[in-house]
């Protein structure tokens, strides 16, 4: 009788511990609670944000051991510049018509056209972006843009 008192006792244990695991299967089994998890686990996922990976060259610039010679240098090849065009400005139409001084003093007064409109200027003075440098009887010279220009007397 003794042997049977522990063979009912082991008996009772291992239909618990196996009425336990039933009991969890089943219960893991039933819809509502997989419902309710999906839903949870939508509302507080937050994607990672993805590391940029750091990349890395090894530079082998040291003796080869079966050779016994060093590496050659490779030739890197050179980015060329590229080398904006430069816009030219257009030409302006500057013609010259002639000068007038008086007897007693050296300063001339010159008769220019610039694009259409007559002006008078003397050396060194400046209209619309046009700046008289110097000029005689025959020909000015005149600085616009960037360029110096000679015009001639024009008739």
């Amino acid at each position: 009788m003794k042997n049977n008192k522990k063979t009912y006792l082991l008996l009772a244990v291992v239909l618990a511990i196996w009425g336990v695991l039933g009991y969890r299967i089943v219960g893991s089994m039933s819809s509502d609670k997989v419902q309710n998890n999906d839903a949870a686990l939508m509302e507080t996922y937050i994607p990672k944000k993805v590391k940029k990976k750091d990349t890395f060259v090894i530079l082998a610039n040291y003796r080869d051991p079966f050779l016994g010679t060093m590496p050659k240098k490779s030739e890197t090849k050179k980015k060329r510049k590229v080398v904006p065009e430069k816009v030219e400005l257009p030409k302006k139409n500057i013609k010259y018509s002639g000068s007038v001084s008086q007897s007693n003093s050296n300063n001339r007064m010159f008769f220019i056209s610039v694009e259409g409109q007559q002006y008078v200027l003397s050396k060194k003075q400046e209209i619309d972006g046009v700046r008289l440098i110097s000029g005689n009887g025959q020909q000015i010279k005149v600085r616009y843009n960037g360029r110096t220009e000679t015009i001639t007397l024009t008739e």
